[in-house]
């Protein structure tokens, strides 16, 4: 966060609001197979089955869900369940993201929903996102352009997250932090 909040984009007004799949593994076969090192133990007790309705499957593994400003500022970060309620953890996001402004987040279709707006409305936000099907398409502007910025932002995050993974592995595993090549496919 000090870093963030030297950044231009952590005063802006408008913030993108989304989650990802962090996967640790697809099939139930990989997770059935897991190590014996008390990394793995530790990964199991944490992580947990979730479905990812943009990609259409189930994984196995954790939800990255964050706040950004659309020049890629993280604003508030988690990672959480996969089970998770996405608009429940986007309501803690912005409650902890110490706005004492009002703000507009643009989300997907995910972040739909009466309560949901209104308990945004009283955190000092305005919910923006594209239509669902079963809504009038009048007052919903073209998001789409928005949205690529931000799965933009997310596949840089994890490219991140795995660099910092990977050393942290390293690191208990007592070999060079940087030491890379076993972790490529």
């Amino acid at each position: 966060q000090a870093f963030a909040s030297s950044s231009p984009g952590w005063e802006d007004n408008l913030l993108l609001a989304d989650s990802t799949p962090v996967e640790c593994a697809r099939s139930r076969e990989t997770v059935k197979r897991g190590g014996s090192s008390s990394l793995d133990d530790a990964l199991a007790n944490a992580a947990d089955y979730g479905y990812c309705a943009s990609h259409s499957r189930y994984f196995w593994g954790f939800r990255l869900d964050g706040l950004f400003a659309p020049d890629g500022t993280p604003i508030a970060l988690q990672i959480t369940s996969p089970k998770g309620g996405e608009r429940d953890i986007a309501l803690g996001l912005l409650a902890g993201a110490g706005r004492d402004r009002t703000v507009t987040v643009i989300g997907d279709k995910g972040y739909a929903g009466r309560d949901f707006e209104a308990a945004a409305h009283d955190l000092g936000a305005t919910i923006m996102r594209p239509r669902r099907k079963d809504e009038d398409q009048a007052g919903r502007p073209h998001l789409a352009p928005i949205r690529q910025r931000v799965e933009s932002i997310f596949w840089t995050l994890k490219d991140i997250l795995a660099l910092a993974a990977c050393v942290t592995l390293n690191h208990q595993l007592g070999r060079r932090s940087r030491a890379l090549v076993d972790y490529i496919a």
